[in-house]
């Protein structure tokens, strides 16, 4: 044989271990689809969430609230161990806004502050604006923005690639002396809803405001521009951070019964922004998550390993809920198993990505095939891939230090359209899209808890 199938077959033998026979997979997998969709769990709790708190801020009291019930749900679900592990997590509060088109025609302006952003001065500003396409373009015009309003026109050419003049629009002006910057917002379709996110500064340069606008005002001011126009906007921004506030992830467990030293994490996040009811944005995950638990708990399968629900706090400004479960847990990360995270809506499951940060390429080759290994759990469910791939950025922490995580990837066919929006309510989810996925969810982990596989 071939050195390196020689190496790679010892590798996949290594990490197979012993597996349930596909059979009982699809029967359980079969019994925990039916069960999802005779309750909808998953949907009346997201509901719940919607509508009695909302959206659901870092150190925000919404929050609180939801973490508080988050924890009366699962102990009401029979898991055990349920509590909440405290965390600072940072308190930016957004304030009153407003801005208006002054020249060439008054006009209002929606527009949403970005997550960390520093207010206007008492009164609020008034500057001509100057529209870019991009940093290359802002470099080009150089110190000619001093004293103006930089507006990044940008169209969605995919999240990660729009998303950085969103992060880091305001510094790249704040360099040339602008003093304030908009973005268009980061997603493929607008109703006049601006996309708001979080931003970062550059400690070289001055802290300036900095706003999400919508599709229709970006180009809007770009046509402006291409036409010759002056364009002048007074911009007005209440935002401010407190100091860090307390908060919590929230935990979960169902016990293994041969294992239980070796974890499973499922897990979603509790904060959202603060516009909108963050049904998307993860209230949905997070209900996932919860809801493949209590699935497995009320048909009484018992687990060989612990599956663990665990619910983080501020995803969205700042990773503190995954950096401090990293730090709390070390003495254990070499036992996660895996590390499950929904975080991309309500749309069905379409793909599961082993995300193996230290591994090398043959050890993640032979880590597939064990992944591969538990496909019949997934077959009442259709075509859902497992591959190798990226997983989430509550677990990246863990991930980064060896843990394998995996990532939840749904169809998120119109997730964009309403991320981060006003626009991001419940009456867009579909009742049995989360039935599907929290039961594809819950066939999918308790196979690897049945298992000895180990991705590396």
């Amino acid at each position: 044989m071939n050195p390196s199938r020689l190496l790679l077959f010892c590798l996949v033998a290594a990490t197979l271990g012993a597996q349930p026979s596909p059979e009982p997979l699809r029967a359980t997998a079969e019994r925990l689809r039916a069960e999802a969709f005779r309750t909808h769990g998953a949907y009346a709790d997201l509901a719940w969430l919607c509508d009695h708190i909302g959206p659901r801020l870092s150190g925000s009291p919404q929050l609180d609230q939801a973490i508080a019930w988050a924890q009366d749900r699962m102990k009401a679900a029979g898991l055990t161990n349920v509590h909440a592990e405290a965390v600072m997590v940072p308190h930016w509060v957004r304030g009153h806004e407003s801005a208006e088109l002054l020249l060439p025609a008054a006009q209002r302006v929606n527009l949403l502050g970005l997550g960390g952003s520093v207010g206007t001065p008492e009164g609020g500003l008034t500057a001509d604006v100057v529209v870019v396409g991009s940093f290359d373009e802002l470099d080009k015009l150089g110190e000619a923005v001093k004293g103006k309003i930089v507006l990044f026109d940008v169209p969605f050419r995919g999240y990660g690639h729009t998303v950085v003049y969103r992060h880091g629009g305001a510094a790249k002006a704040a360099k040339y002396g602008a003093v304030a910057a908009l973005v268009r917002s980061v997603g493929p379709v607008s109703l006049d809803t601006p996309h708001t996110g979080a931003m970062d500064y550059d400690p070289a340069y001055p802290k300036i405001p900095t706003a999400a606008v919508t599709i229709e005002a970006s180009t809007q001011m770009r046509r402006m521009q291409a036409r010759g126009e002056r364009i002048r906007m007074k911009l007005e921004m209440g935002a401010k951070t407190l100091p860090d506030a307390p908060s919590a992830n929230v935990v979960a467990e169902i016990r293994g019964t041969e294992k239980p030293e070796e974890v499973i994490i499922l897990s979603g996040h509790l904060d959202s922004w603060d516009v909108g009811q963050g049904a998307q944005d993860d209230g949905a995950g997070t209900v996932t998550a919860m809801e493949a638990a209590r699935l497995i708990q009320a048909l009484g399968l018992k687990p060989r390993r612990t599956l663990r629900v665990v619910l983080w706090t501020n995803e969205e400004n700042g990773l503190r809920g995954g950096k401090a479960y990293r730090d709390a847990h070390r003495a254990e990360l070499g036992k996660i198993i895996a590390a499950f995270e929904t975080d991309s809506g309500s749309e069905r499951i379409k793909s599961f990505g082993l995300d193996l940060r230290k591994a090398t390429p043959e050890a993640k080759a032979g880590a597939l095939v064990s992944l591969k290994s538990l496909g019949a759990s997934l077959e009442p469910y259709g075509a859902i891939d497992l591959r190798l791939g990226g997983s989430g950025a509550d677990v990246s922490p863990m991930v980064a230090e060896g843990v394998p995580g995996i990532g939840v990837g749904h169809a998120a066919t119109h997730y964009f359209d309403v991320h981060h929006t006003q626009a991001d309510t419940f009456d867009k989810v579909e009742k049995d899209d989360l039935a599907f996925s929290a039961a594809a969810l819950a066939s999918f982990a308790y196979a690897l808890a049945q298992s000895d596989v180990r991705f590396q």
